[in-house]
């Protein structure tokens, strides 16, 4: 199986030679089942990268081997992308599957950053997001020094510098609104604000600076320059300020939700099958869910022909009793299986929901998990789902995180 990534600046000419010189590695591999099977996935990643004539903008991603189906039957398949985001990671690599590591970081790290490193010499904004860091726009400015060559007097050589720091800080809050706000919002998950002078303690003090950026500003970092240089360092300053964010609000979103149980105020649910209840019927506002809640969504057909779907974690999965149709005693034929989180990402936009995923790192993170079952949702309206029509077995999971059921399945 051949996995191929490459970043937006790499050419597809030197890749297409690394892939002719690998195809001559491979013609002596002596194993013939192993050699034919390297060499046609060789063959099928040369075809995918004839539809480019340059890496997209954001980057290219490949994928091309032979698969098991869960019918046990050989599939070639080729796949070929551009990722939703940038990619910095360069990857070729020829294995016994398909490697999605520098994916997966593109999946974690999908909050972004503004920064914005000022000093007397000018102002440059970046964002970073994950790996990827990005120069957005940069300008230079002149400001005279402390001291005049003579001929003017103190007072008014000193009225004449104020004037143009304050000028320049006008353009500078004026460009960062242009940059990091759009539709009435900000854009990124925090501003940090960098510079190796007093200008950016005087641009958050500034009423110039935009207030919705004031509230995102997460840190304030000295750097020792300016410009590009000084943008690297403020990231490098800002590591553990940046890991820290995403947990911060995750945690403020599971806390809102236990203000709302424990006030008791009715517009809450928590749960999967309450919450799924008031997900079907467009209550939720936001919808929180466990990043690694393993629960499955299986469409069966029934003696009827009418589709019934449950939900089932891995136990119940494997007990064939959660198959057969209670009232007939008749066996209930799998349409179709996915797992949950997937098939959640595909309908919350359809239930007018906003959908957030959080982890169990954090203590509040850990006893949602444990004890709310891992999922739970921010109601539009008063509403209590434990009166809508179902059955009123529930998930939670104990202190082994394991699910636990009252009953042999979960379904509504």
């Amino acid at each position: 199986m051949i996995s191929l990534v490459m970043p937006p600046k790499d050419q597809i000419s030197i890749m297409n030679n690394t892939l002719t010189n690998e195809y001559g590695t491979a013609s002596n591999i002596k194993s013939r089942v192993n050699r034919l099977s390297v060499l046609s996935a060789i063959t099928s990643a040369q075809q995918c990268l004839k539809h480019y004539s340059r890496v997209p903008p954001k980057g290219l991603v490949v994928y091309c081997g032979t698969i098991l189906t869960d019918e046990g039957k050989e599939k070639k398949v080729s796949i070929h992308f551009e990722p939703f985001k940038p990619i910095n990671t360069s990857l070729y690599l020829c294995d016994n599957k398909f490697h999605v590591e520098a994916l997966q970081e593109l999946l974690d790290n999908d909050s972004s950053f503004g920064f914005i490193i000022i000093d007397g010499n000018g102002c440059l904004y970046g964002r970073v997001t994950g790996n990827n860091r990005e120069v957005l726009t940069h300008f230079s400015v002149d400001l005279p020094k402390k001291h005049g060559r003579g001929g003017q007097s103190a007072q008014r050589f000193g009225r004449i510098r104020e004037e143009k720091r304050h000028h320049y800080l006008r353009k500078v809050a004026e460009t960062a609104t242009q940059v990091f706000i759009s539709n009435n919002r900000v854009n990124d998950t925090g501003i940090i604000l960098a510079g190796s002078a007093e200008f950016k303690n005087d641009l958050m003090k500034s009423d110039l600076f935009d207030p919705r950026m004031r509230a995102k500003v997460v840190n304030i970092v000295d750097v020792s320059y300016g410009g590009v240089n000084g943008f690297d360092q403020a990231i490098s300053l800002s590591q553990e300020c940046l890991s820290n964010v995403k947990l911060v609000q995750e945690t403020k979103l599971i806390e809102k939700l236990f203000d709302e149980i424990s006030l008791d105020t009715g517009k809450y649910a928590y749960g999967i099958q309450d919450t799924l209840r008031a997900l079907d019927m467009g209550a939720v506002e936001t919808l929180i869910v466990w990043e690694s809640l393993d629960v499955n969504r299986v469409m069966l057909n029934g003696p009827d022909g009418i589709e019934v779907e449950r939900f089932f974690t891995p136990a119940q999965e494997a007990d064939r009793s959660n198959y057969v149709d209670k009232e007939t005693g008749a066996e209930l034929e799998v349409k179709e299986k996915m797992p949950m989180l997937e098939w959640l990402t595909e309908v919350y936009k359809e239930k007018g929901a906003t959908l957030e995923f959080v982890t169990d790192r954090s203590t509040v993170g850990s006893q949602f998990v444990k004890g709310f079952g891992g999922m739970g949702g921010l109601l539009r309206y008063k509403m209590d789902v434990t009166t809508l029509d179902g059955d009123d077995n529930d998930m939670y999971y104990d202190d082994d995180e394991e699910i636990v059921n009252d009953d042999d399945d979960y379904f509504f």
